[in-house]
């Protein structure tokens, strides 16, 4: 006797269908799975036999068959063992699985029937919604997650036999239900930007960052503010919206990040990995692959603190993602996209003591320590970062003032108005991009035309500094962003002059990259 159910597998954020087949006949027992299952899904063989022995179900006199198709998908992961265990179920003619016709069975089974939380749950809903599949069963765990899909039947179960009296129609498995995602935290009760004394320039930038999306580097001594000022970052950016939530959320649902409590994520990811991480751990890969660092802090912030201690060939790494704003991870047996959109945000010392270039305290390295440090930050990696800063070393005065800075709340609610006006001009087709990092050159000349004194300033710029083409269309972004914090449609020649300003490096001599200059 044969029997069908559907399940789905990943690749990458691209769901695929899987039709898993099962055909039982009498004889030997065995146990077959065939279809490119990885280990993972072999293993299933065992969680399914123990989970059906406790229904009374015994598999010792029976031959069974299991198909995963198409069989030259390769499948990975254990959703798949809620599927095989209704499938055999309905070969041996114990439940008529017609009714689970156009139904996506997701889960893992334990040895004892209970159904554990998968990862994917999201993605691959959204995947088979968009093929016609309006039903599903999975997890109790998963449900908040599964809940979030409109257009999708999603149904919970905490028991493989809970699964079974829906089939027999004995009673109905519970819809799942949303868990409301909670609130970004209050600035009062948390860490807050007034919090920051001193370090005004930095303020400005970390505002311009926040309300365009663009990357930023800080350089400066130690203790000059750089990690504070880097974590206060996401208490002024705005909450995801739907479109974000979802994609940011089916990132974490594969990664196995996500919480289990509540649906969609509406807070931004901020991620901020150690020096010692890996090319895989912050780009993506593995046996299935995962997503990285990178695809981990898409919409949110993705803070690199010492960034001249990671490896030059992790950083450089970052260079195609910055550009594109996603990652393709392509291995011998697979493939997978994953977004990369984050707010880059990296803190460097000038050298490795620290102090090169002025400072509170006397440099000790020598100029070949210096040059072999600052070598690990290449020309191109450099060329692809928005905002350049350098950070004095905050005075005492600042320190033990009583006045303190502007609230996270208030510049959020001008980040929150830069950032509507880029979304609604995205919305009029005036823009290919709702953020102004990503614009293109044409829609700079839609949007940000240049008058005659602000193209004088961007030639002399070009010219004396050398800019090249990307560095000339990141101060021309940045000047958009700075006037939308203004509220103004047109880009003045201030605007360009302060973008200008903001790339500290392509001020840098030769040999002194990070040092201050004049």
């Amino acid at each position: 006797m044969q029997a069908t159910t559907t399940s789905v597998t990943l690749s990458g954020l691209d769901a695929h269908l899987v039709r898993v087949e099962v055909d039982s006949t009498r004889g030997l027992p065995s146990f077959q799975l065939v279809g490119l299952p990885e280990t993972v899904v072999r293993e299933s063989r065992v969680r399914v036999r123990a989970a059906l022995r406790l229904l009374d179900v015994d598999l010792m006199e029976w031959n069974i068959t299991v198909n995963l198709a198409p069989a030259y998908l390769r499948k990975a992961g254990s959703a798949h063992d809620l599927a095989i265990a209704v499938g055999v179920l309905a070969a041996l003619g114990r439940i008529d699985a017609a009714s689970l016709s156009g139904t996506i069975l997701l889960g893992e089974l334990s040895l004892t029937g209970e159904l554990r939380a998968v990862r994917g749950v999201l993605p691959a809903l959204l995947g088979a919604r968009s093929r016609g599949y309006d039903r599903a069963i999975v997890p109790l765990a998963n449900g908040p997650e599964a809940a979030a899909i409109k257009g999708v039947d999603a149904r919970i179960a905490g028991h493989l036999m809970d699964v079974v009296d829906q089939v027999t129609q004995r009673r109905d498995l519970p819809k799942a239900s949303s868990v409301p995602a909670p609130q970004p935290p209050v600035p009062a009760s948390c860490i807050d930007l007034a919090e920051v004394r001193g370090q005004h320039a930095a303020r400005r930038a970390l505002e311009i960052a926040a309300a365009g999306a663009h990357a930023m580097l800080m350089i400066g001594p130690p203790g000059a503010g750089k990690t504070m000022l880097a974590r206060r970052l996401p208490t002024i950016l705005p909450p995801l919206d739907d479109e974000e939530s979802l994609s940011v959320t089916a990132i974490h649902s594969i990664a196995g990040s996500l919480q289990r409590d509540h649906g969609l994520m509406r807070l931004r990811p901020f991620r901020a990995p150690h020096h010692t991480l890996s090319a895989a751990a912050l780009l993506g890969g593995g046996v299935p692959i995962r997503p990285g660092e990178m695809s981990l802090a898409h919409h949110g912030v993705l803070f690199l603190d010492e960034l001249l201690e990671f490896r030059r060939h992790v950083l450089d790494g970052m260079r195609q993602p910055l550009e594109d704003g996603e990652i393709t991870i392509c291995r011998a047996r697979s493939r997978a996209t994953f977004p990369a959109r984050p707010l880059v945000v990296a803190a460097v010392n000038p050298c490795p003591c620290g102090y090169h270039g002025g400072g509170p305290r006397h440099c000790r390295c020598s100029l070949n320590v210096i040059q072999r440090y600052q070598s690990r930050l290449s020309g191109p990696l450099i060329d692809r970062i928005d905002l350049h800063l350098r950070l004095p070393t905050v005075k005492v005065d600042d320190l033990t003032a009583l006045r303190t800075g502007e609230s996270s709340a208030s510049v959020r609610e001008r980040v929150i108005r830069a950032r509507t006006m880029q979304k609604s001009r995205a919305d009029r087709g005036e823009t290919s991009s709702p953020y102004n990092a990503a614009l293109t050159q044409a829609d700079l000349d839609r949007v940000a035309p240049q008058d005659e004194t602000s193209r004088r300033t961007l030639r002399c710029a070009v010219e004396q500094l050398g800019l090249s083409v990307r560095a000339y269309l990141k101060v021309w972004r940045v000047a958009r962003t700075m006037a939308d914090l203004e509220g103004i449609d047109a880009v003045k020649e201030a605007h360009f002059a302060e973008a200008l300003h903001a790339r500290a490096l392509d001020h840098a001599t030769s040999g002194n990259l990070l040092a201050r200059t004049g």
